[in-house]
């Protein structure tokens, strides 16, 4: 493998040192990071444009005083309703998802998952003994996804113990790793040969890993960041991106389209696009849910089928509802998953709101459409 020396990352966990800030914005930010943190790379600062007020790059990392509004959840998702053991949760029937990251390579502004940065909340996998053996006696779970915080930050000794003894275990098929480190910080598979050798090793041995990398704009594919995609599909792993929809970031049909061309062409699949979740902080990112559909079709008629694939979906404490269609009067979803089995495939049609952000914004159900408890 064609890997690259190793590069020395420098992070940036205060706003003081960033010289590209003037020292009236340093004052009125520090009143965001005091209860939002802030982290980031030099790498990805250095891809910002710092002459363009609006650039997205610099929205997606640099705070904005407009996230103190109040506004949202810490957990929206209710995230910890599903945890089975600290930092296990068991959601959806054949998915175990691990809480494994204790951090990030950098704080996106729109974190769903910022209470984790923001207090002692213990939700972090520390020892992984109880997870596997949850797993080991639960046959239903077919596939184990890897998130935090960012798996990618953990060393590759921890990484190896881990996704060894995830290989061991028959009944599951394949095993997920949700990472921004592509984008924050390519070099982390870029310069680390051990890393792509295990990743190597658990792809032959059958549990197929798949990479799910967030991107959330197209400037974030470099050629850095191509390279460590590139040894990644050697490796063996599957690649897809998901990201949210974002106000001012990637909210434009040319701009998503763009993103996802981008990513079909370095071989990454589209998955996702989530609607914003309601958390706090996240107001000036959220786009409603019927702009955002509008937007997501418009940006597909600029895609082949490759990009096409993408859901637009919303990660609700129920399971991940599908926006389907709207007409003149309503919109129509659908579970594509849930927490409960018997929602699967189910179709809810409700009046429409211009004004909804989540599920529980839509009050008015068509009678014929009803189904038992739609917000458990």
């Amino acid at each position: 493998m064609n890997v690259t020396p190793k590069k020395k990352i420098k992070y940036f966990n205060s706003i003081d040192k960033l010289q590209n800030l003037s020292g009236e914005e340093k004052i009125s930010l520090k009143k965001v990071t005091e209860t939002f943190a802030f982290r980031a790379t030099d790498y990805y600062l250095s891809l910002i444009n710092w002459q363009d007020k609006n650039d997205p790059i610099k929205k997606l990392i640099i705070p904005d005083v407009k996230e103190l509004q109040k506004w949202g959840e810490k957990d929206p998702s209710y995230e910890k309703s599903y945890t089975v053991a600290p930092g296990l949760q068991h959601k959806y029937t054949q998915t175990a998802l691990f809480l494994i990251g204790p951090t990030c390579f950098g704080y996106c502004r729109f974190c769903f998952r910022k209470r984790l940065f923001m207090e002692d909340t213990h939700e972090i996998l520390i020892d992984v003994k109880p997870a596997l053996d949850y797993i080991s006696k639960h046959h239903e779970i077919q596939n184990v996804l890897l998130t935090g915080g960012d798996p990618l930050v953990l060393s590759t000794s921890k990484l190896k113990m881990i996704l060894t003894k995830l290989a061991e275990i028959k009944h599951l098929i394949n095993i997920r790793i949700g990472t921004k480190a592509l984008a924050y910080n390519p070099f982390r598979v870029s310069t680390d040969p051990e890393l792509l050798d295990l990743f190597k090793d658990i792809n032959k041995k059958g549990k197929r890993i798949h990479i799910v990398a967030q991107f959330d704009h197209e400037r974030e594919f470099t050629k850095h960041s191509r390279k460590a995609i590139n040894l990644l599909i050697e490796s063996g792993c599957v690649m897809l991106t998901q990201m949210p929809l974002l106000r001012g970031i990637n909210d434009s049909p040319l701009t998503l389209s763009n993103l996802w061309n981008t990513a079909v062409n370095a071989g990454v699949t589209p998955y996702y696009l989530f609607q914003c979740r309601p958390t706090v902080g996240n107001k000036p990112f959220a786009v409603p849910i019927e702009e955002g559909y509008r937007i997501f079709e418009q940006a597909k008629m600029n895609c082949s089928g490759l990009a096409k694939r993408i859901k637009f979906v919303m990660s609700h404490a129920t399971g991940k509802i599908e926006m389907v269609a709207l007409t003149e009067k309503h919109i129509i979803l659908k579970y594509h998953q849930a927490a409960d089995p018997k929602l699967i495939g189910k179709t809810m049609i409700f009046k429409r709101n211009p004004n909804a952000y989540w599920l529980e914004d839509y009050t008015e159900l068509v009678d014929e459409y009803k189904i038992e408890n739609p917000f458990i």
